[in-house]
């Protein structure tokens, strides 16, 4: 407790905030002020610092390019011999929506994402948890810069929360394993298009699979390839449940 007299935050609320910081990611924030509005959600945006409403919408837009970024390095790096479009494929099976809400969820985000009472559960939270961790990262990167922001997305999410070589596999487990099995038994299978949501790096595809006319899952994702996989994740899941 007499670290934070000295240097932490004052407020209770960021005192936890500043904690659970260095507990996932293993660093103290400088300015704890970033890292709250990170965890803002629009539905709070009545909220005002002077006469700006605080949300973590321009940060998410921000920690978007930074990640994206980031990610791109490593997996260039990392695989020196592999052609451009399977860097491509990787960094969007990791940069995901699916991929962040689900990291989010394991990381305990919901527990300091401030947001409106009906955001708080359900297909609410799951939509706000990969906004909440892009905007975490643009946080990282205002309060310590590039360098140390890909090191926190280096060497504490991608080496410790994701599976490089599953990764590699996704297609071949499911979207690959649902075209094999409609050919093999001679159905015929269509991965619709039901909609393009919003404009720019906030556009997401809605894609549904459709068996023989009888529609079955659908998936939201930023690229039409991962609304694919995930569409034919969940139908796998129920065709091949034994």
């Amino acid at each position: 407790m007499a670290f934070f007299s000295l240097f932490g935050p004052k407020d209770p609320q960021d005192k936890d905030l500043y904690e659970y910081i260095h507990n996932i990611f293993g660093f103290y924030p400088k300015n704890i002020a970033l890292y709250r509005v990170a965890f803002t959600h629009k539905s709070m945006s009545a909220e005002k610092v002077g006469s700006y409403h605080v949300s973590n919408e321009r940060m998410e837009y921000l920690g978007d390019a930074v990640l994206g970024t980031a990610v791109a390095d490593f997996l260039f790096h990392t695989y020196p011999t592999q052609p451009e479009g399977f860097l491509t494929e990787m960094r969007s099976r990791i940069v995901s929506r699916a991929s962040l809400n689900k990291l989010s969820q394991k990381l305990g985000f919901e527990d300091y994402i401030r947001h409106a009472p009906d955001k708080s559960s359900g297909q609410g939270f799951k939509s706000i948890g990969g906004n909440a961790f892009e905007a975490l990262m643009g946080a990282i990167y205002l309060d310590r810069g590039y360098e140390f922001a890909k090191s926190v997305i280096v060497n504490r999410i991608i080496k410790v929360h994701i599976d490089l070589d599953e990764l590699q596999q996704t297609d071949v487990n499911y979207k690959s394993k649902l075209l094999e099995w409609s050919q093999k038994n001679k159905k015929k299978l269509e991965f619709k298009m039901l909609e393009e949501i919003g404009t720019g790096n906030k556009k997401m595809y809605h894609v549904q699979i459709v068996i023989d006319d009888k529609a079955y899952a659908d998936a939201l994702d930023r690229s039409i390839r991962g609304a694919e996989q995930l569409a034919a994740e969940k139908t796998s899941q129920v065709l091949f449940k034994d």
